[in-house]
């Protein structure tokens, strides 16, 4: 085995076997501590929840128990007056989703992964949602791993939200792109004893580049105002769980993050308040589940 590496400054380029403990043992790092948590029993999520759709508040995901969930992917609704969205205040829009991510907390194993897609809105002033998500997230408890920016230019279509045309009265900028925020409860790590990866060799070179290229979906196509790609969750699930793992998406919307979590041999439980998305979700599952396999609740009504 080679020798490893350690730099006097970060960002070297050799990574094989880098020693990376002078760097996390500096003052940066020094009030910066790891959360862990005690290292809790995972919980089986029982039977009648495997695959399930659950019409109901994230914000009290009951039916779930504690550590039983290993990865979390969700898009959020963004409050801006679509046409799933309540008018909240921004308070209380944060307020919504922090309690949705407390439960998420509670219910992810330790190791669990958690990934949030969200865009920045506005101009006048721009709202940061990644930042105000990150901030709750880790005040929350989970540990920040680190964003993903969504490079959707290449279907973005032409923009015409210029502000002041060859001006600098006022220019706009024109968003291209959202972020995908990830983070862990408790260890970094998951055992992988016992467990099937399904991520290829060159899947796993791409996809821990911090930018992905990805077309956005047709709201049109799909039936819902604001979906994201099946690419998307398919390669956060290959990236960041196993072969037989609960994927959860508490703003299950269209159903997207069910359906990769299916055709990556995963299984999901998901949540939404609306009954018409429950319903979408439910047709889009349909030619991956037989009539017995796809359940649907209203009981969290």
């Amino acid at each position: 085995m080679k020798k490893g590496t350690k730099t006097s400054s970060f960002g070297t380029s050799c990574r094989i076997n880098h020693d990376s403990s002078e760097f996390y043992s500096s003052k940066l790092y020094s009030t910066l501590k790891t959360k862990k948590i005690d290292k809790e029993t995972e919980n089986k999520l029982p039977a009648e929840l495997v695959n399930k759709l659950i019409l109901g508040s994230a914000e009290n995901m009951k039916e779930l128990p504690d550590n039983s969930i290993h990865l979390m992917i969700t898009s959020p609704p963004y409050n801006v007056k679509k046409e799933y969205d309540k008018d909240l205040s921004l308070n209380e829009y944060l307020h919504l989703l922090e309690n949705s991510f407390k439960e998420t907390y509670r219910v992810l194993v330790n190791g669990g992964r958690a990934c949030i897609n969200i865009a920045n809105i506005g101009r006048k002033p721009y709202i940061p949602l990644s930042d105000y998500i990150s901030k709750i997230m880790i005040e929350i408890g989970f540990n920040m791993r680190g964003e993903i920016i969504w490079n959707k230019s290449s279907g973005a279509g032409i923009s015409t939200a210029w502000g002041s045309w060859k001006s600098a009265s006022n220019p706009i900028l024109r968003d291209i792109h959202e972020y995908i925020l990830i983070f862990s409860k408790g260890d970094y790590n998951r055992s992988a004893k016992g467990k099937e990866n399904t991520i290829t060799k060159n899947q796993f070179i791409e996809l821990t580049k911090s930018i992905w290229t990805i077309n956005p979906e047709s709201a049109k196509q799909i039936g819902h105002p604001a979906p994201f790609p099946e690419e998307l969750p398919y390669r956060l699930i290959q990236l960041y769980s196993f072969k037989g793992d609960i994927v959860l998406d508490p703003f299950i919307g269209s159903g997207t993050t069910a359906v990769s979590a299916l055709k990556s041999d995963r299984k999901f439980v998901g949540y939404d308040i609306n009954e018409e998305y429950i319903t979408l979700a439910e047709k889009r599952l349909k030619p991956f589940l037989s009539q017995n396999e796809l359940k649907f609740s209203n009981e969290n009504k």
